[in-house]
């Protein structure tokens, strides 16, 4: 077998196990995708929102975190990491305007959401712990949607559905597509204890656990991975609420968004090299969370690696081709050149890609929104065959940006 299909059919093999692999968990919890736990204790509970120049949207994330509807909140830590605009300004005006509003500032700016994240845990001492970023702006059962998954004592943390506030740029559609096949899939892995991350725009955790894992590592850009993983390898539990819902602002220009991916991407490189000793050991983080995380990313870059020599390696031949036979005066092209028989490869990627889009569509209907029109076509393709290419890019960018000892916000 020649070496490069081998690679192939390995590729295939393993797209085709992770996709079986959803589906099947989705068709046997359809039904339950949405369930919210009845609550069965009341847990205080606190919200920690970091914030570095965000003047703009500060007062809303922070109004609409008071408006929630959970009963136990009882305090929204608000942490300025020494912004350069208005933004301490703002919060010490809402502290003023809302009793249970605290506003604190960083001694010096860390650098990173973790280092003032675990400063504003600093004076939380309620039963649970939760975070929200800056911009973002959790809906009004959000947060009582997440509690009741706390009955059961081995649960550490929770996490959201996270959804996109702004769509009216190109890229911001995009976006509003992978977030939502994001938060479908996250929720599929919950029923298999397979939660890789709590996201940044709501989570929350179990203060007693938090402090016993120190809380988030600040030499992790992705300390919201971390942290999970963490959680998992100390053998607590994490779930995700689908019916629990934060909008939140995403970039607006390929720059900004491309940095962002590489930050995401070396954080999760430098949480797999510091838990890579789990490697199929030690429970769902060793054998699943894992080979998950990092299939996923050997999909990605060897999907770039064949389609490139493919398309290389076609291009070559056909250039020598053309111009052999342009000097030899001979047809550059016969019916013999024509070949009407099935590729077993060609077949392999038509049925991958079928499979993807049929796993998308099945995403997207499920979390149809009722305040956003459905997407278009166009956007939906755009998706599927461009936005989605660029991933392995940016995979092999973080990659060598984490050999080169990248650490940046």
């Amino acid at each position: 077998m020649e070496f490069l299909t081998g690679i192939y059919l390995s590729y295939s093999f393993i797209t085709f196990y992770l996709l079986f692999l959803l589906i099947l968990i989705y068709i046997q919890n359809r039904r339950h995708l949405y369930e919210v736990p009845e609550i069965e204790k009341e847990f205080s509970l606190s919200i920690v929102v970091p914030c570095f120049n965000e003047e703009e949207t500060i007062e809303d994330t922070i109004k609409t975190i008071l408006e929630s509807d959970y009963n136990g909140l009882k305090k929204v830590v608000v942490v300025d990491d020494c912004s350069t605009d208005n933004s301490y300004e703002v919060i010490k005006k809402c502290a003023g305007k809302y009793h249970n509003v605290l506003a604190v500032q960083t001694p010096k700016n860390t650098g990173n959401a973790a280092g003032a994240k675990n400063y504003g845990a600093k004076f939380v001492d309620t039963e649970l712990i939760g975070f929200s970023d800056a911009d973002s702006s959790p809906k009004e059962n959000a947060i009582s949607n997440m509690i009741g998954f706390f009955n059961d004592e081995n649960v550490a943390a929770v996490t959201s559905k996270v959804l996109v506030k702004r769509r009216e740029k190109l890229i911001e559609k995009l976006q509003s597509i992978e977030y939502k096949i994001i938060a479908f899939t996250r929720k599929l892995l919950n029923f298999v204890d397979g939660i890789y991350v709590t996201n940044g725009p709501l989570s929350i955790y179990r203060k007693n656990m938090f402090d016993k894992i120190h809380g988030f590592d600040v030499k992790n850009l992705t300390e919201d991975i971390e942290i999970t993983w963490h959680f998992v390898a100390e053998g607590y539990k994490v779930c995700m609420g689908l019916s629990s819902e934060v909008y939140t602002i995403v970039p607006d220009n390929l720059k900004t968004w491309f940095r962002q991916r590489v930050r995401w991407n070396v954080g999760g490189v430098q949480t797999i090299m510091k838990y890579k000793t789990t490697f199929l050991r030690k429970g769902m983080l060793g054998k699943f969370i894992l080979p998950f995380f990092i299939f996923g990313w050997l999909l990605g870059v060897l999907g770039l690696i064949v389609l490139s020599y493919r398309l290389i390696t076609r291009f070559i031949y056909q250039y020598f081709s053309t111009t052999y036979s342009v000097q030899a005066q001979v047809a550059i092209i016969s019916f013999r050149d024509i070949s009407l028989t099935p590729n077993i490869l060609v077949f392999f990627g038509i049925f991958t890609l079928f499979l993807s889009l049929f796993f998308t569509s099945i995403a997207l209907i499920h979390l149809r929104e009722k305040d956003f029109k459905r997407e278009s076509l166009f956007i939906l393709f755009s998706y599927m065959f461009f936005y989605l290419l660029v991933y392995p890019i940016i995979l092999i960018t973080s990659f060598c940006k984490y050999l080169r000892g990248y650490n940046k916000w």
